[in-house]
């Protein structure tokens, strides 16, 4: 097995007070991109740890419990309002996205493609910020060529980033759904549970 490189000063950022779970986010200065292929392989398919990369530095992020309740939610809802308005929606969970010539890769906490599947990257990318800290995402996706990038953040919300030429720009309704709404979408999320939260979408719907 290849040895994981050594030449990384970690940076990590300090948990929230109180009994709150935090992410842990921990980057790793100095990589190549050969270095990140390494951590991925060395990795595998082991979940728990998501790997960022971007110009020459690594991201290592341990998402809390409440993140992984908050992107599954979203994520669930949004199947749930593509099946009850037929619209083709295919999830590939954590897919790692890479693109070396502009040394940039992620691991969403979900992305989907809509339509035809035979796609090199996906429409549509999650990420949830449950605690703030590590690489700005965006410029990653940017930099990727994802065209929509739904951003959860427990104080601003559920926010849709639509790519317009090279940058990424603020949206109302997404580009690929434009009849959701994604404040309404949003207001499942206080429903006790994720079954619930689907049902009464669906109630709402019909």
């Amino acid at each position: 097995m290849q040895s994981v490189p050594t030449n990384a000063a970690p940076e990590a950022e300090r948990p929230r007070p109180g009994h709150e779970e935090s992410d842990q986010h921990v980057i790793l200065h100095g990589m190549t991109w050969k270095d990140y292929e390494i951590l991925l392989a060395v990795r595998g398919d082991r979940a728990g740890v998501r790997m960022y990369y971007l110009n020459g530095a690594i991201e290592l992020m341990s998402p809390a419990r409440d993140h992984e309740r908050v992107k599954t939610t979203i994520a669930r809802l949004l199947e749930a309002y593509c099946d009850e308005r037929g619209v083709e929606l295919s999830g590939y969970g954590a897919w790692t996205l890479r693109n070396a010539l502009r040394e940039r890769g992620a691991e969403p906490d979900e992305c989907y493609i809509v339509g035809d599947t035979n796609k090199e990257i996906p429409d549509l990318a999650i990420e949830v910020a449950w605690t703030h800290g590590g690489f700005d995402k965006l410029e990653i996706y940017r930099g990727l060529g994802v065209a929509e990038v739904w951003m959860w953040d427990r104080e601003e919300g559920l926010g849709i980033f639509a790519l317009s030429g090279d940058r990424y720009e603020l949206r109302a309704r997404s580009t690929l759904l434009p009849e959701l709404d994604p404040a309404w979408l949003a207001s499942f999320l206080d429903q006790p549970t994720q079954s619930q939260a689907v049902r009464a979408l669906r109630a709402a719907l019909r």
